[in-house]
């Protein structure tokens, strides 16, 4: 939806903030991590997440990560509005933490979770930069394999 559309109906980023209801756009929703949770081990849970960044990797190339932009523009405004959008961040990363922690990462779960999950917010910003979707491609077959050595 183009940005001008977002602000027909949303006349400020608190009325934007507050329709979300808490929820994650796809690819860390809920939804997502409960089907993630349905697999057998951590491995193929993470190996689950990565998939679902790859799967998106043409919006991503058009229109950078929708998480990242809301985070970023929530965050702008300070307050009660920055706190939401930590959160928005923090829940998809205490679930990327617990799968560090169940797949024997114990110690280093936290740092290995925010590894993945900057490094997914990264591959976005770079594939929206070139417009170019191979980035994510790239990008998630370096960390599929690092996963696979877990």
């Amino acid at each position: 939806m183009p940005v001008g559309n977002v602000y027909y109906y949303f006349k400020t980023k608190e009325e934007l903030a507050e329709s979300r209801g808490g929820a994650a756009p796809r690819g860390v929703s809920r939804a997502a991590r409960a089907e993630w949770d349905r697999l057998s081990s951590p491995k193929e849970r993470l190996l689950a997440f990565v998939g679902s960044v790859q799967a998106n990797r043409e919006q991503l190339a058009r229109g950078g990560c929708p998480l990242g932009g809301l985070c970023t523009e929530l965050h702008k405004e300070g307050g009660a509005l920055a706190k939401k959008s930590a959160a928005l961040f923090n829940e998809p990363m205490r679930w990327l933490e617990e799968q560090f922690r169940a797949v024997g990462h114990e110690k280093d779960s936290r740092e290995l979770a925010v590894h993945l999950f900057a490094a997914f917010q990264g591959m976005a910003a770079v594939a929206l930069g070139t417009n170019d979707r191979e980035v994510v491609v790239m990008e998630a077959k370096r960390l599929k394999d690092w996963i696979g050595t877990l």
